[in-house]
């Protein structure tokens, strides 16, 4: 059964929603956390890297795979530029999963397999399909942590984020590696082709823009092959996914009346390279704390949210902004494939954080 009403309700338990599920639960507030899966920390649909800030994230039991220590960048032309990357190859579902049973422990409810299907606002009541049947609850405050197409956002009549799409493979690692590969070439427009080692195994994926290339299966397969050649991975695919990354940046509004959005719903996801895992943990604990807050009477506390996710995350999502609409004028022509270019739109090359031409 689900409550008729709680201080908060959380929608989407990723690591955003969970974490705020956690932070709120921890303060004594009444939590339920709904999400439309079935399983809890799946499907995974990332590539699975956290950088080293997060490392008390990764210390659960069975959580960290392995570290990670350099990025290779490979260009057009075929230079490689190695870079210091220091970070964590985690298994997504299980550090999912670590947060939603701190968050349960802590005193909040979960309720898988229970999709939002309305939010009103106004009279601060959410309808949520649980068990076969539709269920009224009320709340004080909502998280939202569901996702780059965000039913919340869709119910409060939001403009739907931007977009690219994702493929991946999970596949066998022939040999120790302690890099992650990355590939910058037209044939992945809009996005980037990426190897992240996982001891044994490795996710090899790629992100592209599908108003420009809809075949991601294609490349995938041929840089698959290309390094089954080299012997450094294996013919085997163990596993399959993808989804959708938002990289338009922040929501104009990150709060909502009594809504809050937190991690890939509120558009804190990465807009070139992707990565979003720290940010939605960041933001949900950040959502938790200010409601916790407001309820405590600070006025200030939900605003001062939105200012603080803004100053802490914005510049860096704005110059990815910049870096994409500087890509996207030149995708699809022979300027995609200059290293110049490439090197202009990655962030392991000193010539992104190039500010001095703004219109760049």
């Amino acid at each position: 059964m689900l409550p008729a009403s709680v201080d908060v309700l959380v929608v989407g338990l990723g690591p955003g929603g969970a974490s705020a599920a956690r932070v709120a639960a921890e303060a004594g507030l009444s939590v339920l956390a709904v999400e439309r899966n079935r399983a809890r920390g799946e499907p995974v649909q990332c590539a699975e890297f956290i950088p080293n800030p997060m490392g008390a994230y990764a210390k659960p039991d069975g959580v960290l795979h392995q570290r990670i220590d350099s990025m290779q960048s490979f260009l057009p032309s075929g230079a490689v530029e190695q870079s210091d990357f220091p970070g964590l190859m985690v298994d997504r579902g299980e550090f999912d999963r670590a947060i939603i049973r701190a968050a349960e422990a802590a005193g909040a409810q979960v309720a898988m397999s229970s999709p939002l299907t309305d939010v009103d606002a106004d009279r601060r009541v959410a309808r949520v399909k649980h068990a076969g049947e539709a269920v009224e609850v009320g709340f004080r405050f909502l998280v939202a942590g569901d996702g780059p197409h965000s039913p919340v956002a869709a119910a409060l009549g939001l403009d739907p984020l931007p977009v690219v799409q994702t493929r991946q493979y999970t596949v066998p690692l022939l040999r120790p590696y302690t890099a992650t590969d990355v590939w910058l070439s037209d044939d992945f427009p809009g996005g980037y082709a990426w190897l992240f080692p996982k001891g044994e195994w490795a996710n090899l994926g790629l992100g592209a823009d599908k108003r420009l290339e809809r075949d991601m299966k294609t490349p995938l397969e041929t840089l698959h092959a290309q390094l089954v050649e080299q012997g450094l991975l294996g013919t085997e695919i163990v596993h399959r996914t993808g989804g959708a990354i938002p990289v338009g940046g922040l929501r104009e509004q990150l709060v909502h009346g009594p809504v809050l959005f937190v991690g890939d719903a509120a558009g804190l996801t990465h807009p070139i390279t992707g990565a979003g895992i720290a940010a939605a943990v960041v933001s949900g604990e950040a959502a938790a704390q200010a409601i916790v807050d407001d309820l405590g009477g600070d006025d200030e506390a939900l605003e001062d949210y939105d200012d603080e996710m803004r100053s802490q995350y914005g510049p860096a999502l704005e110059r990815a902004c910049r870096r994409r609409a500087f890509l996207n004028q030149h995708w699809r022509t022979p300027r995609a494939n200059d290293d110049a270019t490439q090197r202009r739109g990655w962030i392991a090359f000193s010539e992104y954080f190039d500010d001095g031409d703004r219109a760049a």
